[in-house]
């Protein structure tokens, strides 16, 4: 894998202290008159998160004479200066999801409490929402390098997180009438189904935003192939998470208890997910394995055991699997391609003259583009 690299990126140039400040004066339009808020310094995430602008702060306020306090976090979407990763970000329509699927399942999502989509107040778009406390398996350095509460854990206490994490899945899809409630993702995309719509915008239209600068012939190739083997997904659409993996749980006791990040979700098939979860916690095995690392957990989050406990739980019997986990390389692999521009722009990398390079799975798309990748597994 050439040129791998895991390290924390800079993710935005945002000023804290005076965002900060900015936000105190905001909370008293939404908290009680009289309310005189005092808000701590604002945190960042200490291992994930490399998208929206995410802040974490305590507030104080006085609500009808007695004392009040909360543990918050803010999503801001990030400054168009700040090389984004995604070509927009609907802070309004994350906050609606997260509302939405508290409302309408028993998935443990944050409460949000404030939506202010006037970009006048912090320059951009955010949400506050109730903080958790709970443990979130690491990005950075990614769990299966070791040195974590998750790596650490006995085998029984990591199959409970597996379970759990699952089971999240299956009680996301299980939401009803996804497309009455739900209408405002994907919407207005061309596709006569819902796959040919996420399809259309979470991939080909990001990769033609994501490739102004450079094009990448290996995730041209991937396009290809997918078009070229598209799949006969039966079943109604579900709400897609879109970012489906472990490390957007927090989690107690080795159970989910809460599920953040909803900003990469659609309308479509269940296997959308379900790849997405399979393929990432193997792209992080993967990291592990090139960089010649003693660590790994290929006993965790096996594709077979993750699509096996999913058809039990919901009675969907998963099919093409192969593509939907090559969609979820592929999806990434433009996500990895803005990412590495970002690097080149923050001057933590220099641009490598096969652009493909900044792709740090293309090994991985290599192999599944020929069919021998699963075979090793």
């Amino acid at each position: 894998m050439a040129g791998t690299r895991v390290k924390r990126l800079t993710t935005s140039t945002r000023d804290l202290t005076s965002t900060r400040d900015v936000i105190e004066r905001w909370l008293t339009t939404k908290l009680p008159l009289g309310a005189r808020p005092h808000v701590s310094e604002l945190e960042g995430p200490p291992t994930n998160g490399s998208s929206s602008v995410t802040i974490m702060f305590d507030a104080w306020w006085t609500e009808h004479g007695r004392k009040q306090s909360a543990q918050l976090v803010g999503r801001i979407a990030p400054d168009p200066t700040d090389f984004p990763v995604f070509p927009t970000y609907d802070i309004p329509a994350q906050f609606k999801v997260m509302a939405k699927v508290r409302e309408l399942s028993k998935v443990p999502v944050p409460e949000p409490l404030w939506l202010e989509p006037d970009a006048s107040v912090l320059g951009q778009p955010f949400l506050v929402m109730r903080r958790v406390d709970a443990h979130v398996p690491p990005d950075v350095l990614p769990y299966p390098f070791g040195g974590n509460w998750l790596y650490d854990a006995t085998r029984d206490q990591q199959r409970r997180v597996q379970h759990s994490s699952v089971q999240v899945l299956a009680d996301i899809h299980a939401i009803p009438d996804v497309e009455r409630h739900f209408s405002f993702l994907n919407g207005g995309v061309p596709g006569e189904t819902a796959l040919r719509r996420h399809y259309q915008l979470h991939v080909v239209d990001y990769y033609e935003w994501a490739a102004q600068i450079t094009r990448s012939p290996l995730i041209e190739r991937c396009l290809e192939h997918l078009e070229a083997s598209w799949p006969e997904a039966g079943g109604q659409p579900v709400l897609s998470w879109g970012d489906a993996r472990i490390g957007n749980v927090l989690y107690r006791d080795f159970e989910a208890a809460a599920v953040l990040d909803w900003e990469m979700a659609s309308i479509g098939p269940r296997e959308i997910d379900v790849g997405w979860f399979v393929y990432f916690h193997r792209f992080f095995e993967d990291l592990v394995q090139n960089m010649g690392h003693t660590g790994g957990m290929p006993h965790f989050l096996r594709r077979d055991d993750v699509v096996a406990t999913y058809e039990r739980m919901t009675g969907h019997a998963c099919t093409d699997m192969d593509w939907f986990c090559l969609l979820a390389a592929t999806r990434h692999a433009v996500i990895e391609l803005r990412t590495g521009f970002r690097r080149v722009q923050f001057g933590e990398a220099q641009m490598p003259e096969d652009r493909d390079d900044l792709i740090l799975h293309r090994s991985t798309l290599e192999q599944m583009l020929d069919g021998a990748y699963w075979e090793q597994i």
